[in-house]
């Protein structure tokens, strides 16, 4: 289990490019908001796992009533992803206050597995590096793993600014790890038809 170490599950937005809301799109028999909680729940504590949910929750909740995580409520879901970011920071604080680390995830990666959470909690502690993030196709992103030197700047966000503004802003402090599949993300029904076909 992660030690001292706790994860923020980002899911609150409308999928407006997908026309229904992929948590609930279904892959591999699960959907995709339980593939995401359960490998979570592989690796983490559940008092340490806070899912933010937004837009449809009522709808979305539903699927995942019996994991025995903790959701919160993001009203303001519209303003964007840094709100969210910081649901997710000040629940996680008050439940967790022993927290040292914090991962951002989201819900739309179908090839994310709990081994990537623990390699790169392993490349934290070895690199000694504060910030950990994925890197595929050009980019840095989620996963990505925050000390709590970060944690203030995480709950200052606006608008629609995500982690990656304190990853660009700190990069002589950024750790990465190579995830090339993480730049499969599911936005629109031809990408959700096309991980379909996938062997």
């Amino acid at each position: 289990m992660m030690k001292n170490t706790g994860i923020i599950l980002l899911a609150a937005g409308n999928s407006s490019r997908m026309g229904s809301p992929k948590q609930l799109l279904v892959y591999q028999g699960k959907t995709f908001l339980e593939r995401i909680t359960d490998t979570a729940l592989e690796v983490f504590d559940p008092n340490q796992i806070v899912l933010v949910l937004g837009a449809r929750h009522h709808e979305i909740s539903s699927v995942i009533k019996n994991k025995n995580i903790h959701i919160v409520i993001n009203e303001n879901w519209e303003s964007g992803m840094a709100s969210s970011i910081q649901s997710g920071m000040k629940t996680l604080s008050v439940l967790f206050p022993e927290m040292e680390r914090c991962f951002i995830s989201v819900c739309d990666q179908p090839y994310l597995t709990s081994d990537l959470f623990s390699k790169m909690l392993h490349l934290q502690e070895t690199s000694g590096k504060e910030i950990v993030v994925t890197k595929y196709a050009d980019t840095l992103g989620v996963p990505a793993l925050f000390s709590k030197k970060y944690f203030k700047p995480l709950t200052e966000l606006t608008g629609e600014q995500g982690a990656k503004k304190i990853i660009h802003q700190n990069m002589s402090d950024v750790e990465s790890f190579e995830f090339e599949k993480g730049a499969v993300d599911i936005d629109t029904p031809s990408d959700y038809n096309h991980l379909k076909k996938q062997p």
